[in-house]
């Protein structure tokens, strides 16, 4: 039976000038997935907030179910002091949880640093890890995407498909949002909007609304052409009409549609510097830290001057160390790099530039020496920062507003070369579809690095592959090709195992040990590579998911026979439990084997 988690009724937020939300309301329950949407600074995070009981409604009731447990990832995490494992594990269920989710997220090799020495991106990782292994009846993730790699969001998109509680997640990941959400709660100037069927439902519920829109303006303007005529019958006649249909006239009359969220953006590009046909060449390009191994080496690339070039790989690969060198922020260990003479780069990198919070947006824009020309407002109203919100101070802007602003300022310096360091971080669906058409017809070239799988199939033709092994390698045909060249080359070199669980799908198991297949087919040979470790790690955390879903189910299922009294039946399940939790304590122990047998392989 469904628990509900919590209702909202009729909530309402402000800031400073304008409302965030007004009149939100919605009921989650076990098994509900919801995804919510909207512009940076609608209140995503705000309601967010509202739901676990961090932020008071100003208005309206927030109804918690009772002794439901929430688990959340905030937009800025704070972690406990000491290690990384430690502040894992001290919220986990189960201990090796703890261990295989961060290494999942790409924290293995951290798990004893100092959480107060992690980046912004570690520690958002970690705070990731705490919410997944915390246990929850309501699940509350804000961007939980950013900062991982595209493995992990794949491993974590598998992880929220089969969490059984209640889930609500901000996220720009559009895979994500189709692949796990059932509803999208869209917010949108202050009002909401709830659509079924994940994102797909969300666009389709918000392109007939749009629909809807033109059409009652036209009704309206229809109207208000007869209202008008009605009106100019003549001064005597006038005089004697009554005053409310007067008023209800005038104010039919001066209504204005509300424009779309998002509109098609102008030519911004006039003016910008003309690219050559030398723009950058890279010549056995290398690079290492002091006494670190090369992160890369013998990189070999020729830059278009209509360059749509991706970069992708796992986190620490050196993707960022990459555009740092072509931008000319580092010197590579060995090689060249030989710039041309047009070439302007802008440089829109993960950490963006510092902003003066007593600064005012369109101050930003021009650095505060003249005002905005036709084409700075252009961009400030292609990205939505129009009429009010350009003087807004920039203190008072959400964290997807700021890096908004940060890819502006970047924008406005009219490059020829644009470098992109994960620029789908923190910004919303509507600010990445304008972005990315913004880059369609732009004449310059383009170099991203991203995890946003949507975005790059939008706006790369090639793909460079660092992977930390292999020497970087140009790949035709962009993301889309070269995912499908790689899960083919996982197929081919997976190696079956005969001795395959062939276990019920009630999860009944004997008490013979070699009935754990997986855990028997993880014996240790002599050597083994990190991928065969990370294959047979990956095997093992099915077989140990199988086995508690067995356990949660034989405990169920003991605990009603010892109310009924049915000491037979109780017997025969108490043994069949006794079975699954020894296979389940060797299969924990034997994923703790290899776990540090993969970490140390990985040294």
């Amino acid at each position: 039976m469904a628990m509900i988690c919590v209702d909202v009724d009729r909530v309402t937020m402000t800031r400073p000038g304008r409302p965030l939300f007004t009149d939100v309301s919605l009921t989650l329950s076990t098994g509900d997935r919801l995804g919510i949407v909207g512009l940076n600074g609608t209140g995503k995070s705000t309601l967010l907030s509202v739901l676990t009981g961090e932020v008071e409604p100003e208005s309206g009731a927030v109804r918690r179910g009772r002794d439901v447990r929430i688990a959340t990832l905030p937009q800025r995490p704070v972690l406990p002091t000491g290690t990384v494992l430690a502040a894992v594990e001290v919220v986990a269920e189960r201990d090796w949880e703890a261990a295989a989710v961060l290494d999942h997220l790409g924290m293995a090799s951290l798990t004893n640093a100092d959480t107060g020495h992690l980046s912004g991106g570690q520690a958002k990782r970690v705070a990731l890890a705490r919410a997944l292994v915390a246990p929850s009846d309501l699940l509350i993730l804000d961007e939980p995407t950013n900062h991982l790699d595209i493995d992990a969001i794949a491993w974590l998109e598998d992880r929220l498909d089969s969490y059984r509680g209640s889930l609500v997640l901000v996220t720009h990941d559009r895979h994500v949002l189709d692949r796990v959400t059932n509803r999208v709660l869209e917010l949108d100037r202050g009002r909401s909007y709830l659509h079924d069927g994940g994102y797909a439902g969300y666009l389709e519920g918000r392109a007939l609304r749009e629909e809807q829109a033109v059409t009652q303006e036209a009704t309206r303007k229809n109207l208000a052409r007869k209202e008008l005529a009605w009106l100019r019958r003549g001064a005597p006649a006038r005089t004697s009409k009554p005053k409310a249909r007067i008023d209800a006239a005038t104010t039919l009359i001066e209504t204005r549609a509300e424009p779309a969220a998002r509109s098609g953006i102008p030519d911004l590009w006039f003016g910008t510097p003309r690219l050559g046909d030398k723009v950058v060449e890279l010549t056995d390009v290398s690079f290492n830290h002091d006494g670190a191994p090369p992160l890369f080496r013998d990189v070999e690339l020729m830059l278009d001057n209509r360059e749509r070039l991706g970069l992708v790989g796992p986190n620490g690969a050196g993707k960022s160390t990459l555009l740092d060198l072509i931008a000319g922020r580092r010197s590579p260990t060995a090689g060249t790099i030989d710039v041309g003479s047009t070439v302007r780069i802008g440089y829109y990198d993960q950490i963006g530039v510092d902003l003066d919070p007593r600064q005012r947006v369109r101050e930003a824009i021009t650095g505060g020496r003249r005002e905005p020309d036709w084409q700075d407002a252009a961009l400030l109203e292609s990205f939505w920062f129009d009429g009010d919100a350009q003087w807004a101070p920039i203190e008072l802007l959400s964290g997807g507003e700021r890096r908004r602003l940060q890819l502006l300022l970047v924008l406005a310096q009219k490059p020829n070369v644009l470098l992109l360091d994960e620029p789908t971080n923190d910004l919303d669906l509507d600010t990445l579809r304008v972005l990315e058409e913004f880059l369609d017809d732009w004449p310059g070239a383009l170099i991203v690095v991203s995890h946003d799988r949507a975005f790059l199939e939008r706006t790369v033709a090639d793909v460079i592959v660092m992977d930390g092994i292999a020497t970087p390698s140009r790949r035709p045909g962009g993301y889309a090709a070269w995912e499908e060249q790689r899960r083919s080359s996982m197929v081919r070199g997976r190696i079956a195992d005969p001795r395959k669980s062939s276990a019920s799908s009630t999860g009944t198991s004997k008490p013979a040990k070699s009935k754990n297949s997986n855990v028997a087919s993880a014996e240790k040979p002599t050597t083994r590579s990190p991928s065969t470790l990370r294959f047979l790690i990956k095997d093992l955390e099915k077989e140990i998911k199988r086995l508690t879903k067995a356990k949660d189910r034989l405990e169920h299922k003991v605990a009603e026979l010892a109310v009924g009294g049915d000491h037979v039946e109780l017997t025969r399940m108490g043994g069949e439990l006794t079975a699954v939790l020894t296979d389940l304590d060797a299969a924990e122990e034997k994923w703790l084997e290899l776990a540090d047998e993969a970490e140390r392989a990985s040294n």
